[in-house]
């Protein structure tokens, strides 16, 4: 089966698996959104814990998710590993620090000897997810707008300046996606709020703060694809495999792949539909309509960066030294082992599913908190 596939095919077989769980990721991130918005929605010790607890179910789908996400990029695309995680590497370990706080946080928020109180450990969840969500989008704006960095003829790549991937910052395409991820984390984490918490005034407030951040995300999302695509884009010549600035790159790429311009706009229909019924209709299944319009408009957009001759991870330092799906894989052989292994994805997202229906079989409400029988966050 995967055997016979070209090297080519397995690369862009590979470049779909791995976007497809950068996807899922940042779906996910809705645990993040949450924890910005546990003192917005909940002004009770009582309501916190609701919501503490509703995000606590499946803190742990996401920093799962994230791992998968990463170890299937060092697979896969090893020299991208070695070149962002090895040079950018302030924003990874920001990025880390982040979700280690996080997980600390659940750990010790509710036990009986912690002497620092819940407040210092939801602070920690607010940290994780302000900088979980902004870091991680503004680390994914530069898979269009480019990193510091350059690659021998050795394949040993190291990183042009001192700043080590903070520089990124200084971008406002990169920054705007990051703060586009983190108003979509929220209003997914309110469409979850609405479909998982069973509690009047926290369901009153999450509906005035969809329509907040649900606008914010909108304005943010256009001004970052417009952007996108009107902009020069890190074109590869297919003969010479010559890395140069194309005109409108990413517009065209949607226009010769009419397949994935078309998946585009009906993820963001489906985002837009789940945010609407939720608010007009206090509807509680926006999150399934938005979630997987937020999984095919973001898988969408991981294509287009490394499909029809794309640098999926570009340099400004050296044009030359842009990354590829073609540059920047495993052998043909590992590629095709690890093929055979993702042929189990289906069945871990079928247990995941099982596992959160079987998670959310009740809405939680303030008599679930006071009982005895589960573990509280």
């Amino acid at each position: 089966m995967f055997g016979d596939l070209s090297y080519l095919a397995l690369q862009q077989y590979w470049w779909f698996i791995v976007s497809l769980l950068g996807a899922l990721l940042v779906f996910l991130m809705f645990v993040q959104g949450g924890q910005t918005l546990i003192s917005v929605l909940g002004k009770t010790k009582d309501e916190k814990t609701i919501l503490v607890n509703a995000l606590g179910r499946k803190w742990e789908f996401t920093f799962t998710t994230l791992v998968t996400f990463g170890g299937a990029f060092f697979a896969s695309f090893p020299l991208f590993y070695s070149t962002s995680f090895g040079g950018a590497y302030w924003v990874w370990m920001i990025i880390l620090f982040a979700f280690i706080i996080q997980a600390i946080a659940y750990e010790f928020r509710s036990r009986p000897s912690n002497v620092y109180g819940p407040k210092t450990y939801e602070a920690f969840l607010f940290i994780n997810g302000l900088i979980g969500t902004i870091f991680i989008g503004t680390a994914v704006g530069t898979f269009f707008n480019g990193g510091n960095f350059s690659v021998n003829e050795y394949n040993q790549s190291k990183w042009d300046n001192s700043y080590h991937g903070l520089e990124a910052i200084l971008n406002w395409h990169n920054v705007a996606l990051g703060l586009t991820v983190f108003f979509l984390a929220r209003t997914l984490a309110i469409l979850y709020f609405m479909n998982a918490v069973d509690q009047k005034q926290i369901l009153k407030r999450a509906k005035k703060q969809l329509l907040i951040n649900g606008l914010i995300f909108v304005v943010l999302f256009l001004a970052f694809t417009i952007a996108l695509l009107l902009k020069d884009g890190f074109a590869i010549n297919p003969d010479t495999k010559e890395v140069y600035m194309q005109s409108y790159k990413y517009l065209n790429n949607f226009i010769e792949m009419p397949i994935i311009a078309v998946v585009f706009l009906a993820g963001l229909v489906l985002v837009l539909y789940g945010i609407i019924i939720s608010y007009l209709k206090t509807s509680t299944k926006g999150i399934w309509f938005s979630g997987a319009g937020t999984v095919l408009t973001v898988l969408m957009l991981f294509l287009i960066s490394g499909y029809n001759n794309t640098s999926f991870y570009p340099s400004i330092s050296n044009l030359q030294s842009s990354l590829t799906i073609e540059n920047s894989s495993s052998s043909h052989f590992t590629l095709t082992v690890m093929s055979y292994v993702s042929l189990m994805v289906p069945f871990v997202m079928g247990y995941i599913w099982y596992v959160w229906k079987a998670i959310n079989n009740r809405k939680i409400d303030q008599e679930e908190i006071e009982s005895d029988d589960i573990h509280i966050y």
